[in-house]
């Protein structure tokens, strides 16, 4: 650590393997010399997109998330099929199967990149920016569900805003892309 603070893990046991993420129970030692556990998820990422159309609109996905019981509001996003698969495939990827709508590699713009909950989980989801989309059709994976309609940044904003958008890579995405793009 860049205080000189050293964490040093002495051991990390699988305890359950998952088909999106991996549980662990690490064992560790913290600088005062005192022996921890702490949970670990391990996570294979995922990448995520703004899409915008044409007109400017984004568009947004609304499913259920069984996690917290209700429906969300997103951008669209998905898990890597494995650690080796590059970020930029897999977001050409959601986007068509999320959305129906696709775009060539070269169109997909790389915005920012989130670490979503550092205290115990690895995840990393990269995130870009594709215009010049192109009708396609959806490819939904069998326990998806979701509906797709386009939204203007500022009704997103008051979302945001009023708390009705809590998915922290939907927020810091449409965050980053009103700084990066726009200017009110």
């Amino acid at each position: 650590m860049e205080n000189g603070l050293k964490v040093e893990r002495l051991d990390r046991k699988l305890i359950h393997k998952g088909a999106i993420i991996d549980i662990y129970t690490d064992t560790v030692k913290i600088p005062n010399g005192n022996i921890a556990k702490w949970d670990f998820i391990g996570h294979k990422g995922a990448a995520a997109v703004v899409p915008v159309m044409e007109d400017g609109r984004i568009l947004m996905v609304r499913q259920y998330r069984n996690a917290i019981d209700r429906e969300t509001l997103e951008i669209p996003a998905g898990g890597r099929d494995g650690i080796t698969e590059p970020y930029l495939d897999c977001a050409c990827r959601e986007l068509e199967e999320e959305t129906g709508y696709r775009a060539e590699k070269k169109d997909f713009e790389f915005l920012i990149s989130v670490k979503t909950t550092v205290a115990f989980c690895d995840e990393q989801i990269e995130v870009y920016v594709v215009k010049n989309l192109k009708k396609s059709v959806q490819h939904l994976d069998e326990d998806e569900y979701l509906n797709v309609q386009p939204y203007a940044l500022e009704d997103l904003l008051a979302l945001i805003y009023a708390g009705k958008i809590q998915d922290a890579k939907t927020m810091a995405a449409i965050l980053a892309y009103k700084n990066k793009y726009c200017c009110f």
